[in-house]
């Protein structure tokens, strides 16, 4: 396993400072509009399954689906990414992702229960691509700011996130039903990609080199490093897929009402914007991010346990510490470019760590959702996902020292 120092690149043409400057400010605008995208697709269903359920007359098996969906697609398009981007390159493949989300998101509100499953597929499909390929993009880019411009994602993504939970459910009355309210997202995806196209054109050449396939790469399979790292970000995505996908429920069966759940869910992302954008960067410098990452995993597992024995008491706080816990997915993306020397090593780590990881998180909700039903509580789905946590922190803290794959 190497550990030495990362190398120097020599001989990239020197553009004026001016334009450096305008050009890269102009990218990072596109990465945060393309970040506030890749969430809301999911979790602004949550919110109203109960309406869309009523609505198409469909089973609690269905909405197991639908919620599970997401996960599974970002698996399998996940794995697709580095291989798209390689043929078409790395720009245009995250403009081939804005145009999947937005062509799903359009279509989501305008058929019955079959074309609401494959528009979902296709939204995100679509976010599974600029998933695994923004961070490709930052290590190329910003290679002196990786966990600032990390941080700045995984805010903007946490922030879309709460937005889809929080404003959705507001929406739905005044646009004349769920249908509108989720199709409105769609306006917001377009507008993502209005501005990621001129914004990466002048960037297409300098990404070319880190588009094309390695040569002669070892396989990241054989790697214990990369193992780690993908099921650290597994265990992370597992949880957060349960949050997403049934904390709302869990809130709604101990007495809260539909439109405070969604904003207590809200809450669990919108903590993790400030901390994203304080924890990330400064992790990033510490020569091990193993200490940052055990120090967010004890909130979360004090909001788990108070979730598990008293949802109803202090929901607020029980989301804030929950919020804090899930913070750990901005640290799980720093640690992808951390542990990777190259853009090309970054592509291979983040394609294995979100397509494998994603697979992982796919039987989240699935899981949580089957020891519901087969216990008639919430009590035994908590301490599934205590467990998770507890995987989750001792692979995160061997994944956070500083080696590369």
């Amino acid at each position: 396993m190497r550990t030495d120092r990362q190398p120097t690149t020599v001989g990239a043409p020197t553009p004026s400072r001016s334009t450096s400057v305008a050009g890269g400010a102009l990218l990072a605008i596109a990465v945060v509009l393309t970040a506030l995208n890749l969430r809301p697709a999911v979790t602004s269903i949550a919110t109203l399954l109960a309406d869309i359920r009523g609505d198409l007359a469909v089973s609690a098996t269905w909405a197991g689906l639908v919620t599970t969906l997401p996960a599974l697609c970002f698996a399998g398009a996940g794995l697709a990414a580095p291989w798209l981007s390689s043929r078409i390159g790395l720009g245009r493949a995250i403009s081939t992702a804005l145009v999947a989300l937005t062509a799903g998101l359009m279509l989501r509100g305008i058929g019955g229960a079959l074309v609401v499953v494959g528009a979902t597929l296709i939204a995100c499909a679509g976010i599974a691509l600029a998933n695994v390929l923004i961070p490709v993009v930052i290590k190329a880019s910003f290679p002196a700011r990786i966990g600032l411009m990390t941080g700045i994602y995984t805010a903007a993504l946490q922030g879309g996130g709460a937005l889809g939970s929080a404003a959705t459910p507001g929406l739905e009355q005044p646009l004349g039903g769920w249908r509108e309210a989720l199709m409105a997202w769609a306006v917001v995806s377009l507008l993502a990609l209005a501005v990621w196209i001129p914004a990466t054109a002048r960037h297409r050449t300098a990404w070319a080199v880190h588009s094309r396939p390695a040569a002669a790469r070892p396989s990241l399979l054989r790697n214990p490093l990369a193992w780690t790292v993908t099921v650290f970000f597994g265990c992370q995505a597992f949880m957060a897929y349960i949050m997403m996908g049934w904390l709302p429920q869990v809130f709604i069966d101990n007495g809260i009402d539909k439109v405070q759940a969604g904003l207590l869910v809200a809450v669990t992302s919108l903590i993790g914007v400030p901390l994203s954008l304080v924890l990330t960067p400064l992790a990033a410098r510490s020569s091990s991010q193993s200490g940052w990452i055990v120090g967010v995993a004890v909130f979360g597992f004090a909001g788990t346990l108070g979730l598990m024995l008293a949802p109803a008491a202090h929901p607020l706080l029980w989301s804030v510490l929950l919020g804090t816990g899930l913070s750990a997915f901005s640290l799980a993306l720093a640690v992808i470019g951390l542990r990777a020397r190259t853009a090309a090593d970054t592509a291979a780590l983040s394609g294995m760590a979100q397509g494998i990881g994603y697979l992982i998180a796919g039987t989240g909700p699935f899981l949580f959702g089957l020891l519901h039903d087969l216990t008639h509580g919430w009590t035994v789905p908590w301490a599934m996902f205590l467990m998770v946590y507890i995987v989750q922190t001792a692979t995160g803290a061997l994944a956070g020292r500083h080696r590369y794959v």
